[in-house]
């Protein structure tokens, strides 16, 4: 099966796409909550981690899967006092699903604003 590209508007560079879908893989990008006009979305963790899933869902559905097709996220959070929310709104978008995971604290994300980072990776079929 040939790689598949999907992109939507919001990448930076030419090498870089919203997600990937490769066999019954689909990778997605560092996710964040900024909209369209690159404004962040969510005053605080939690409800960035939300709008972040939400953006990364639409990633999946373009690549043919779900939320319950997650197999790993990768979550970067600027202030590791945050865990708890992000990971209590993770539990909320992701329902019953189980994921393998990682979190990770950085000393900032690429706009100013921002709390929550998110890649996944998904296994289709």
């Amino acid at each position: 099966m040939a790689k598949q590209v999907i992109r939507d508007g919001t990448e930076v560079a030419g090498f870089y796409a919203r997600a990937v879908k490769n066999g019954p893989f689909v990778f997605v990008s560092g996710t964040t909550s900024l909209d369209a006009k690159g404004r962040v979305q969510g005053k605080d963790a939690a409800e960035q981690t939300v709008v972040t899933m939400r953006k990364v869902e639409a990633a999946l559905k373009s690549g043919g899967a779900t939320l319950k097709d997650l197999v790993r996220l990768t979550i970067f959070v600027t202030d590791i006092r945050d865990m708890g929310a992000v990971s209590t709104a993770l539990a909320k978008v992701l329902k019953s699903s189980v994921v393998s995971s990682t979190l990770v604290a950085v000393s900032a994300l690429a706009v100013p604003g921002l709390l929550v980072e998110i890649e996944s990776t998904a296994v289709v079929g």
